[in-house]
């Protein structure tokens, strides 16, 4: 099937930053005193917006993270980024693929515009964003797992659900993309591909590099 949108999550699909958002997360919520293993950090947060993380740290703990905790938060990450980041292998050939085919695509990310802007200039994959094609949860107030940040870029671009494709690495966003009504390609690098199966991914792959002919784009 050709889909007239193809909907990419960022962290984890374009960007190789989950390993390294994870492990700072990680780290500051242990020394904050909740400690938490990098396993645990993916497991609980991957694909998840910002409120989340303060969510499950209140429900778990009876306390609430301190003031300043997102700003410190990204300063930590984004200078991890600046040593560490780099495209995920075969995303910008994907991007690539996309384009030379002719098909729409856009970013729909839970991260805030800051954080996907960073990730996207050090990933070196800016130039194949234009601005008008990234979306984050910052603009419909939710995040993964519910639909809305989905359905908003499909809307905006004026595209019905059911002729979209989204591709993510989350059990959380696996399931936005179901509840937007939309096929799901699950990328299962950090995340179990049973994880995947059971939140409902349509198809699942392992090397972006299989994704072109996956998505029946032509010439790939």
């Amino acid at each position: 099937m050709r889909y007239d949108l193809v909907i990419l999550d960022n962290d984890g699909v374009l960007c190789d930053s989950e390993p390294l958002s994870n492990r700072v997360l990680a780290e500051y919520l242990t020394e904050l005193g909740h400690p938490t293993t990098f396993d645990d950090s993916v497991r609980d947060f991957l694909g998840t917006a910002a409120h989340h993380i303060h969510d499950v740290v209140r429900a778990r703990s009876g306390r609430a993270l301190p003031d300043g905790f997102d700003d410190l938060f990204h300063a930590r990450v984004f200078a991890a980024f600046e040593a560490e980041l780099t495209a995920v292998a075969g995303a910008e050939g994907l991007l690539k693929a996309l384009a030379a085919s002719g098909t729409p695509y856009c970013l729909a990310s839970s991260a805030h515009h800051t954080w996907i802007r960073t990730a996207l200039d050090l990933a070196g994959l800016r130039g194949h964003l234009p601005e008008d094609r990234i979306f984050s949860a910052q603009d419909v107030g939710r995040g993964k797992p519910a639909p809305d940040l989905f359905l908003h870029a499909a809307r905006t671009l004026g595209t019905p659900p059911d002729r979209c494709a989204v591709v993510e690495d989350s059990p959380n966003g696996v399931l936005a993309a179901r509840a937007a009504g939309m096929d799901v390609f699950g990328y299962a690098a950090l995340t179990p591909a049973d994880r995947l199966t059971a939140a409902g991914a349509t198809r699942l792959f392992t090397d972006m590099a299989e994704l072109p002919v996956l998505l029946g784009l032509a010439g790939a």
